[in-house]
């Protein structure tokens, strides 16, 4: 009976590490993560609760944890590295507490670049073509989406007016779940996902002046509901998640992929549940993390594989040596693949 429990145990294991596995990081932070930016396999940069950031240049062996001076109460959702020195991060909340800042010095000092003077927005994520050019979005003020833009490295931050912004529909927003709700690719591709009474994709080939929205089959219909996050492969593939996060093990209509930009989804099941986090690894690695789990696919997203249990919020991947993941309490973690 023993040598037969060994022997179950043995072939669990072992199918566990050729699926993946997670390597944890000791940071000393009690921040809630959900902002991380991956440069390479030795930089990587995260963010979170009480104005936290973290950085390591010599891929996890040490970490500099930092707050941003005056930004004690924001919480930093989103994040965007280009280097060991550059950075962008971007705070939720309404009105002034939306703000994004910058640093050229590794962390040593930040600069605040922008501060959201509307009432109404709420700013979710941003994403950069490069370290000069990016967009911000927001959730819906007056039935659109509220965008602001930089060409000269976050020095000035112009309002997009409605006429180059996305129109929303009644009960439609965004997630502040894990600063991969809008992705740019390219020099002026850009792709927006949102929730709420309709889960959609709102792209734009412009640079973000003109934008087309599509339907995507991802849970939607209240405000707790929709599409959480996006991963591009290519200008062609792509790979949604999400679900309904109060319900988080719910796995019904939780990803779809594409295969031509964002026009038309195919549903793909497996996945454990509620998403809110996914990322290309190589085109035809993806993972997906979440509260309840993580999963990983080897056929672009369209089988999934169980990968562990432990509480994420976001990943980023720049390759097979460079995916990390983040969460509560300080959690980050590496993933490990045979």
């Amino acid at each position: 009976m023993m040598k037969t429990l060994l022997n179950i145990f043995f072939i669990l294991t072992t199918t566990l590490s050729v699926f993946g596995q997670w390597d944890t990081f000791n940071v000393a932070s009690e921040s809630s993560f959900r902002g991380i930016s991956v440069v390479d396999k030795n930089i990587i940069w995260a963010s979170g609760t009480g104005g936290t950031f973290v950085r390591t240049i010599n891929g996890g062996k040490t970490w500099k944890i930092g707050r941003v001076p005056g930004a004690e109460n924001l919480d930093f959702r989103d994040i965007e590295a280009f280097g060991a020195d550059t950075a962008y991060l971007l705070s939720i909340g309404e009105g002034s507490s939306s703000r994004i800042y910058k640093t050229i010095d590794g962390g040593e000092n930040w600069t605040l670049q922008f501060t959201n003077k509307n009432s109404l927005a709420f700013f979710d994520a941003f994403a950069f073509w490069d370290r000069d050019h990016g967009i911000a979005m927001s959730d819906p003020v007056d039935g659109y989406f509220y965008l602001a833009e930089t060409d000269d490295g976050g020095f000035t931050w112009r309002v997009l007016s409605q006429s180059s912004s996305p129109s929303a529909m009644k009960g439609e927003a965004a997630f502040a779940a894990s600063g991969t709700c809008i992705v740019a690719r390219g020099s002026k591709t850009l792709w927006m996902v949102t929730g709420g009474s309709i889960a959609r994709l709102h792209k734009s080939t412009d640079g973000g002046r003109t934008w087309t929205p599509y339907q995507v089959p991802i849970v939607a219909g209240n405000s707790s509901a929709g599409i959480f996050s996006l991963s591009m492969a290519d200008d062609s593939h792509g790979i949604a998640v999400g679900g309904e996060y109060t319900k988080p093990f719910l796995s019904t209509d939780t990803g779809a992929v594409t295969a031509d930009g964002g026009k038309t989804w195919k549903k793909v099941t497996g996945l454990g549940g509620y998403r809110s986090g996914v990322a290309f690894i190589t085109r035809s690695i993806v993972v997906a993390v979440g509260t309840t789990g993580s999963d990983i696919s080897y056929n672009g997203g369209i089988e999934w594989r169980k990968l562990d249990a432990a509480d994420y919020n976001a990943v980023a991947s720049a390759g097979r040596n460079a995916t990390w993941a983040v969460g509560p309490k300080g959690r980050i973690a590496k993933l490990r693949i045979p």
